[in-house]
């Protein structure tokens, strides 16, 4: 069980890394606030990650907020050579899921300076600008993070959240190598973007990869199809949908995240499942019927 079994991928053409991650968002509390209910499982969780192979754990400064960079560090400091910690900044948080996006120049250059402070990091491989500020030029949210990086304190920028119109704005102003949107078996809003992220050879980082499914009603037959092909390989539906998200694309990167050691082995053990083409057909087409 290991999740070098899901392939790899160039981020940005430089940096390697195996294509199933973690997402850190829920390590903290319910919202996305305040500190975890078990803080020494979290720890555990993010250690045997690392273990399983996991090379890029994705977090934000909003998780917690600062909780999830914090615990990162507490439990992999010094990190192990080839480990990705990739983060995002751009949204406070005013509550559990209560969010204000922020894209002033100045306050991202805070984001960026506190983040490599608490990941006790002197660049960081992978900034993300967690969402764009409708009340703040691009160009000025970008060009801060285009700052930073020439400096030396960010080695790659992607995206959270944009259409493949935004990316092209975005890559006037500064190189975009990821796209972390909404995206699963049961979610496909964002196929658009996905798309245009393979013909470029753009990573593209799914979040909410499993939880979507709680969108599909019981008797759909979608739902029926996920559950009997999930039997077949002796795994659940969770495992079969990140098993597929790996099989959609060769630029798909899923970071599932969880609190508990336990369903993070059963995450990673899907990158092992030995779906053959027939159950991949039918599974998609399943998933395109009507609910």
């Amino acid at each position: 069980m290991n999740t070098s079994l899901g392939g790899t991928l160039q981020i940005g053409g430089d940096l390697p890394v195996h294509r199933l991650g973690f997402g850190t968002m829920r390590l903290v509390g319910d919202g996305a606030w305040g500190e975890p209910q078990n803080p020494e499982e979290a720890r555990r969780v993010l250690c045997r990650a690392v273990e399983l192979g996991v090379t890029l754990i994705d977090t934000a400064d909003a998780y917690g907020p600062e909780v999830a960079e914090r615990l990162i560090c507490e439990a992999l400091h010094p990190y192990p050579p080839g480990l990705v910690i990739a983060t995002k900044g751009g949204i406070t948080r005013q509550g559990p899921a209560k969010t204000e996006y922020v894209g002033r120049a100045g306050y991202l250059i805070q984001c960026v300076e506190m983040s490599l402070r608490r990941l006790k990091l002197e660049r960081i491989d992978l900034y993300q600008l967690h969402r764009i500020d409708p009340r703040t030029p691009l160009e000025e949210s970008l060009g801060a993070l285009r700052q930073m990086q020439e400096q030396g304190k960010i080695r790659h920028i992607g995206l959270s959240e944009v259409t493949p119109a935004e990316i092209e704005q975005a890559q006037k102003i500064v190189p975009i190598v990821s796209v972390q949107n909404r995206y699963s078996l049961a979610d496909r809003r964002h196929e658009q973007t996905l798309n245009w992220c393979e013909q470029h050879n753009i990573a593209f980082l799914p979040w909410y990869p499993i939880a979507g499914g709680k969108l599909l009603k019981p008797d759909h037959p979608f739902a029926q199809t996920l559950k009997q092909l999930a039997a077949r390989y002796d795994a659940s539906p969770a495992q079969l949908s990140i098993a597929w998200l790996l099989h959609r694309s060769p630029v798909m990167l899923p970071i599932p995240g969880t609190s508990q050691v336990k369903h993070l082995e059963e995450n990673i053990a899907a990158a092992a499942l030995p779906i053959g083409p027939d159950e991949w057909a039918q599974l998609e087409a399943a998933s395109q019927e009507p609910s």
